[in-house]
């Protein structure tokens, strides 16, 4: 089991190799989930790459945030950067730019970030057919999801096993884009997760920030499961921590044991907040809040030691073979090889006629096993050396460091890949028709009559709402409406069956769509004969993933609410696309339930802003934005945009006012909210 540590600036790489991480993942350029790491220039990434190389450890390119139209050139050059120095794979989220750099960069491996929200074995089958190699599973999964995911996946497993864990499930998280601009699935969350908020009135300090995940002693159990890698996270800490904790983690796994005491204390000396969690492991979500406590002072001789320790030493790694050849009248020559195949040929002076007594197979190969201050320790040491020669021994140690120099030289070449050119952007088809209206309600209280009354051409209705009041849909399709069941955004493998069941019970009652905002739930979808529209979940940001969808069968898509209007109009738009205009977007999707009584649930932050919570399904949670989404008055711009449907997403209104705010839209009355946002389409994030 591979184990993936972080590397935020370049001595954090050494940090990480010299404290035996198996490999490091690195950001390049401003197209990282982390870009407030210090991240590396072109000729920093070049070298890093190549230290990795010549020790043994593999190096992942971090390009995984959503990217728009334009930036996908700027990313592609990156990630040929990243090909032809030779990094082992990227990490990526955009669907758009997984296609991008499949056909372009045909030979380099991809891996799907946890950004993509991969949380089933569907997921993964998902990323598989998509060309990736290596899914990151989502945090929030139990030793038995994990377990069954890893064991009957067709490409390999990863799992986060130390550091920050996200309220949210990642990549399904818009607090920090929607409050303050800074999008979390481009790079820059502002943490809102770790600020002070109260829960329904009650003082909750730090209700959304949870304890650091650790399970250094549980990594037997996920090699038993099947996992490929374990990741730490932690690409923004200092290289200390980066050295301190890969070295335990390092050492529990590759020495088969649990951390001592000691090395727990210290693990959580070099940072946590009040102590760890295995909470989501362990399918126990009580006990996982904590913070960092300002005040905490951290004891710097730990970092001290750990920094002293990776900037002075070269940890041997890498086992090599060698083998001297001393004949008289001959060069002296040796060969060096590792168990990778790399091979180096060195020859040097032609030997003297010995004085007194000649060398000896045995000397010289004690004098060629001195691989100290280098990566490399000798596993098999062969010397022939005929009788009666002399070789100093300064020759032979330059030998030997010319040897290690020329095998060096050879392991850090990187493989040769195959470049193309980039798909093209996708064709228009173009939409000159009037945008379909779309209502997306959440309860059977807001399936009114009079709201069927308004005739939208769609509804949408989660699919356990619309199973257990299916009577309530009459009046919309006695008026034409298309009814749509939305599947939940997180369907864990445990709970499939009973999301199937629905579904097919639906098909059987007339439905014939399903909204998803998962790649694996498209699977769902059409294992009950049911067609799959894109919801806001599945982040599409460019024409490409629009493309990518199209090819995957749907019959429309949801642009990402964090584009702007004019980015929207902008898209090439392969197939129906369409808007949400109205309501209270969901910023969070989390595997904790805020809801402690029957009364409605909110926080509330600083400023005195109000966060409606409601019930998801599962057993989960949703926080929905203070401000409603308004843009009745916006219709020539939304007309304008080349949609297929704009869409009004109904969370916590009340039946009536779900009508009053239809109406509206609808130019049939002048409602207005007291309290309104135009969301992101008009100033957009960074």
């Amino acid at each position: 089991m591979e184990l993936l540590s972080p590397a935020g600036s370049p001595e954090a790489v050494i940090a990480a190799v010299q404290n035996g991480a198996d490999a490091v993942y690195l950001g390049l350029g401003n197209f990282n989930a982390r870009r407030g790491a210090k991240n590396f220039t072109d000729e920093e990434f070049e070298k890093a790459v190549r230290y990795c190389r010549v020790r043994g450890c593999k190096v992942y390119v971090t390009l995984n945030t959503l990217v728009s139209d334009r930036e996908i050139p700027e990313v592609l050059e990156s990630a040929r950067l990243a090909s032809r120095v030779g990094v082992d794979g990227i990490i990526i989220q955009d669907l758009g730019l997984i296609a991008v750099l499949r056909q372009a960069l045909p030979d380099l491996p991809l891996h799907a970030s946890t950004q993509m929200s991969i949380h089933n074995l569907a997921g993964v089958h998902a990323a598989a057919e998509m060309g990736l190699t290596r899914a990151v599973l989502a945090r929030e999964l139990s030793l038995e999801q994990i377990r069954f995911i890893s064991q009957n996946a067709v490409i390999e497993t990863e799992v986060f096993v130390h550091g920050a864990l996200c309220f949210c499930h990642s990549g399904q998280c818009y607090m920090s884009a929607l409050i303050g601009r800074r999008s979390g699935n481009r790079g820059m969350c502002a943490q809102p997760c770790r600020m002070q908020y109260s829960l329904t009135g009650s003082v909750e300090d730090h209700p959304l920030s949870l304890k650091d995940n650790c399970l250094a002693d549980r990594l037997g159990e996920l090699e038993e499961a099947g996992v490929a890698c374990v990741k730490i996270e932690g690409r923004m800490k200092r290289p200390e921590y980066t050295a301190i904790v890969t070295d335990i983690y390092a050492k529990a796994l590759h020495e088969h044991r649990k951390p001592t005491a000691e090395e727990t204390a210290l693990l959580e000396q070099a940072f946590s907040r009040q102590g760890f969690t295995q909470g989501y492991f362990n399918g126990d979500k009580k006990d996982m809040l904590g913070v960092r406590s300002e005040d905490e002072k951290v004891d710097e001789a730990i970092f001290t030691r750990a920094r002293k320790a990776y900037a002075e030493g070269e940890r041997r790694r890498v086992p090599v073979h060698f083998c001297t050849l001393i004949r008289r009248g001959e060069p002296t020559s040796a060969i060096a090889w590792d168990e990778d195949g790399n091979r180096a040929f060195v020859q040097a002076a032609v030997p003297e006629r010995a004085k007194r007594q000649g060398l000896s197979d045995n000397y010289v190969a004690e004098q060629m096993f001195k691989t100290g201050g280098t990566p490399y320790y000798c596993v098999e040491n062969q010397a022939k050396t005929e009788p009666g020669l002399y070789l100093s021994a300064s020759a032979i140690n330059d030998l030997r460091r010319s040897l290690i120099s020329a095998l060096s030289e050879v392991r850090s070449r990187p493989p040769e890949r195959r470049e193309a050119e980039p798909p093209l952007r996708p064709e228009e088809a173009l939409n000159i028709a009037e945008p379909k209206i779309i209502f997306q309600v959440r309860s059977e209280d807001q399936l009114t009559p009079e709201l069927a009354a308004l005739k939208p051409d769609y509804i949408y209705v989660p699919a356990l709402v619309m199973q257990e009041h299916f009577d309530l849909l009459a009046p919309f399709i006695a008026a034409g409406c298309t009814p749509v069941a939305v599947l939940p955004r997180i369907i864990t493998d445990d709970q499939v069956d009973e999301i199937r069941s629905v579904l097919e019970q639906l098909y059987a009652r007339g439905i014939r769509e399903a909204l998803v905002g998962n790649l694996g739930h498209i699977f769902l979808a059409r294992a009950a004969n049911l067609e799959a529209r894109g919801d806001f979940g599945l982040n599409a940001y460019n024409s490409y993933t629009l493309g990518v969808l199209k090819a995957a069968g749907l019959l429309s898509a949801t642009a990402s609410f964090e584009l702007r209007l004019s980015q929207i109009r902008d898209l090439a738009k392969p197939l129906d696309t369409e808007m949400i205009i109205y309501g209270r977007l969901p910023v969070m999707v989390t595997e904790q339930n805020l809801i402690k009584s029957n009364a409605p649930t909110q926080l509330t932050d600083r400023t005195g802003s109000v966060f409606p919570v409601a019930q998801e399904f599962g057993g989960r949670s949703v926080i929905y934005n203070a401000h409603k989404l308004y843009l009745a008055d916006k219709k020539q711009e939304l007309y304008s945009a080349g949609l297929w449907g704009l869409r009004l997403l109904f969370s916590n209104e009340s039946g009536r006012e779900c009508v009053e705010v239809a109406k509206g839209y609808l130019g049939l009355s002048d409602y207005r909210p007291n309290v309104l946002t135009r969301g992101l389409y008009f100033r957009g994030v960074e």
